[in-house]
């Protein structure tokens, strides 16, 4: 039976998920998230691997996600995705089975909403093979007496001089339906009158998509393409992307293995903020 929302969840764990994927639902995500022929052969390619994007993972991660919809009482009109993270043991296998083992690792009372963290270790018969984290918004849950939790103040602010990294992704006008088919069909990211039923006037694209479009960026930059490089990646959710902007990452390197990343439109708007990646350098 689900639980009301209370610190009590803390710790809360959820039953293995099964869940597998083949060569051809990683090259499928790879062209989701922007991917090219040119340049990028070797992860749309099964001739040439083929590569997996490390923020692939999150793809089964968030059944962490769905675990905790069984196990918390969650209005899903009031859900907003705030952050997302992953922290990548070994380079994604092309094909896998796996499970998820999730667990909810905190619950903040912000008076008029709730905030709730997931993780999820996802692990196949070799060990683990990555861990997200996420924390979801819920409108309207909060008031319960919780703590509130940790401010974000100057957490990941990029410093004040120019990036070292500016790349540049044009999304296409069907990215969010191309997205959506490797497993997060909400409507609001197809259907103009769900969308504007939801106070939007458009569809945009999915919070994860721009998520993994800045993956690619930071790969490309910080790593020379190389997955087995890519450590890890933290983001905020900060606005809407629509399909056909352009999604600008700018990275400022600030120690050995580790930058900081930002992630706006050509219209100057920032879309991911207080992000964070770690890579091993080259």
């Amino acid at each position: 039976m689900a639980k009301p929302i209370s610190p009590d969840l803390v710790g809360e764990t959820f039953n293995p998920m099964p869940a597998s994927w083949t060569k051809k639902d990683v090259q499928l995500y790879a062209l989701g998230v922007g991917a090219q022929p040119e340049g990028e052969l070797e992860f749309v390619y099964e001739q040439k691997g083929p590569k997996v994007l490390p923020t692939y993972g999150v793809i089964a991660g968030m059944m962490s996600m769905g675990g905790m919809m069984g196990k918390v009482q969650i209005n899903l009109a009031n859900l907003l995705h705030g952050e997302q993270s992953i922290t990548l043991h070994r380079p994604i296998p092309p094909q896998a089975k796996v499970e998820c083992v999730g667990k909810i690792t905190e619950v903040w009372d912000k008076g008029k909403a709730a905030v709730l963290g997931v993780e999820g270790l996802v692990q196949d018969k070799d060990g683990p093979i990555c861990t997200t984290h996420a924390t979801i918004f819920l409108r309207g849950a909060g008031g319960f007496g919780g703590e509130r939790g940790p401010s974000s103040e100057g957490i990941n602010e990029p410093p004040a001089r120019d990036p070292d990294h500016v790349v540049t992704y044009q999304t296409r006008p069907e990215q969010a339906a191309l997205y959506r088919l490797s497993g997060d069909p909400n409507p609001i990211h197809i259907d103009p009158n769900f969308a504007m039923m939801a106070g939007y006037k458009k569809p945009f694209l999915h919070g994860l998509c721009t998520y993994g479009f800045t993956g690619r960026a930071i790969l490309h930059a910080l790593c020379g393409g190389d997955p087995a490089r890519f450590k890890s990646f933290e983001a905020r959710f900060a606005d809407q992307v629509y399909p056909g902007d352009d999604i600008v990452t700018k990275i400022w390197v600030t120690g050995e293995g580790e930058a900081l990343v930002q992630a706006e439109t050509q219209k100057g708007n920032t879309v991911l903020s207080k992000a964070k990646a770690t890579f091993e350098p080259g």
